[in-house]
Order: structure tokens, then sequence, then C-alpha cells
């Protein structure tokens, strides 16, 4: 979260702008003497109806100094510094997963040089999203953008050509990745997939560089009707080890770039972290019993089906 006076924080796919209220309110909680330098919100959203809607939150929430844009982010990016992107301190976004729409003629004519590691599938533009949101930090920039699970592992380890493998080893190799976080299947209301928070950092602490931090938090959360919920006790054991940058079981792993090149640039924390608890193995006189239970099981089933093949004439075929 910022802890900054004067920040700039952008959702370029704010919908009804709740994560960009939700930075605001925690800063508020933290930051109760200092409401003159509270972080200054911007958001962009293709929808009249729901564009309308944040507008509105922001009113409710006497935010009336944030800046928002209507309008299709890719194809008109509603906060620019003339010919160029305008850069913020920081970025949170959930956009549409796997969204169609944009062939390569759009990526490859963007007046914004915002596609510079690659151009995603028409069919799927996490990675377009991906790209439009690093262009759209400054130097010191962070961003946490939330997806579909598969744009970080599609195409890795097959021999064809992949695109979103081809933009991912770019990042890789950039150093802009600083983690990914796996959540818990069924959160979100539009999907029972599990999603992913992958955070991109332009310029890494030196203690930091050339490493990615792999969370597997998809055992943390609680059945609800009718989604499930990240528990309280799984966001903070997500946030520690984020802050203390650190390897533990069942949780996280810290990668190097010569790990993820050995994945073939798959970034699945499940790849790396174990989340599962070990398996019991029962007692192999136990395992004997029951398989011979079962194979005396099998041989009476055998014999009726026999019987039954005899009467129904087809025992000799």
């Amino acid at each position: 979260m910022p802890t900054e006076p004067h920040t700039a924080i952008y959702d370029p796919a704010c919908g009804s702008a709740g994560l960009l209220i939700k930075t605001r309110l925690v800063y508020k909680a933290e930051h109760t003497d200092e409401k003159s330098a509270a972080p200054k919100l911007f958001g962009q959203e293709l929808n009249p109806t729901t564009f309308a809607m944040a507008k509105m939150n922001m009113f409710l929430h006497d935010f009336s100094d944030s800046s928002f844009s209507i309008g299709d982010t890719f194809r008109n990016p509603g906060f620019t510094d003339g010919n160029e992107l305008k850069r913020f301190d920081y970025v949170v976004a959930n956009p549409m997963w796997n969204q169609h729409g944009y062939d390569d003629s759009f990526y490859d004519n963007d007046n914004w040089n915002r596609f510079l590691y690659g151009t995603p599938p028409e069919s799927r533009a996490d990675w377009g999203w991906i790209q439009h949101m690093l262009a759209s930090l400054n130097d010191n920039g962070s961003a946490a953008i939330v997806l579909d699970t598969g744009a970080v592992s599609r195409g890795s380890g097959s021999e064809s050509l992949s695109r979103e493998r081809e933009i991912r080893k770019a990042l890789v190799e950039g150093d802009f990745i600083e983690a990914v976080i796996l959540l818990p299947g069924n959160l979100f209301y539009n999907t029972s997939a599990p999603g992913i928070i992958i955070l991109l950092k332009r310029a890494k602490p030196a203690e930091r560089t050339k490493q990615i931090l792999l969370v597997n938090a998809s055992s943390h959360f609680v059945k609800k009707t009718p989604k499930n919920v990240l528990t309280d006790e799984g966001i903070a054991a997500i946030a520690q080890v984020y802050r203390n940058w650190k390897t533990q079981e069942k949780l996280s792993k810290l990668v190097t770039i010569e790990d993820i090149r050995a994945s073939d640039y798959n970034l699945s924390p499940s790849l790396f972290v174990d989340a599962n608890d070990k398996t019991e193995y029962r007692p192999l006189d136990e395992i004997l019993v029951d398989l011979a239970a079962a194979r005396t099981e099998r041989e009476k089933v055998d014999t009726r089906l026999l019987q039954l093949f005899s009467k129904l004439g087809l025992a000799d075929k």
C-alpha cells in the first residue's frame, strides 16, 4: 500500500471502482493525520453504466479529487501526457480474463509504445493488459493484476510457438515480475476458476533482483454460499511472506530466473509449491486384506456375469 504523500493510483479496467476505493480507505485508516496527502485515484471504464457507478461511488466516499475516463483503455487510453501515457506510482486491476477482439493489426499499430514485449493472441488479451499496465508505471512503480491462472502457464512445455510464453519470457528476463500469487478457486462471481495475482515492479530492490516469489494460497479459504472466501489468516500469511521475501513450506518458494528458465517460463505457483498436506499411507497388511476382499468380490461378479451370458447363449462367444 502507498506510504508516500501525493501518490497516484490507477485502474485501467476499474468497473465500479471497488479496488481503487479500497486502496484509499486503507490509506486513510493508516494515516489518519495526513488527509491532504491521500493518494489520488485514476480510473477508466468502458461500460457507461458502470462508469456512472464508479463516479457515484467516488461522490459517496467524498473522493472528489479522483479522475475518471470513459472508453476502451486499449484503443483510447484516457490518461496521457502529450504523446505518452501518464505514468503512476501504483496500478491495481482485475481486467476481463481472456478477452478477445484485438487482432495483430491493432497491436502492431499501437501509438503508445505499450506492446514492446510481444503480441498477444487475438483470443486472449491478458498479456496485452499486463504490458499496458507496465507501460503505465513510473520508474519506481508497482502493479497488482488479477488474471486467470492460465496466463502464467499457457504455452510452457510445448514445442510449438506460444505468444504468451514469449511475452512471459521477455518480462521475466527483463526482471519486471516480482511475484505471482495463486488464489483459491471459486472466489469470483463470474467464474469458479481460481485466479492469480501478478505483481510487477519497474525497479526491484537490489536484494530482490533476478528473483520471483511464488505463493500458493489455494488452500487458504473457507466454503461459503455461493462462493468461497479467502480467509483473514490467508491474507495475513500472504502479506507476511511477501514482506519477508522468503520460502515457506506449503505456502511460498523464492525462485531465481534460472529456475523459471528451467520450467520454460511457467510461473504457476502450484508447480513449485505443494500446498496440500502430505499423503498418509495405510499399513501394508490392511491394504493386502482389502485387495483380497476386492479380488473375491470380483470373482463373484465374474461368476454371475458368466451365468447371465450362458442364459443369453453368449457364453462361448
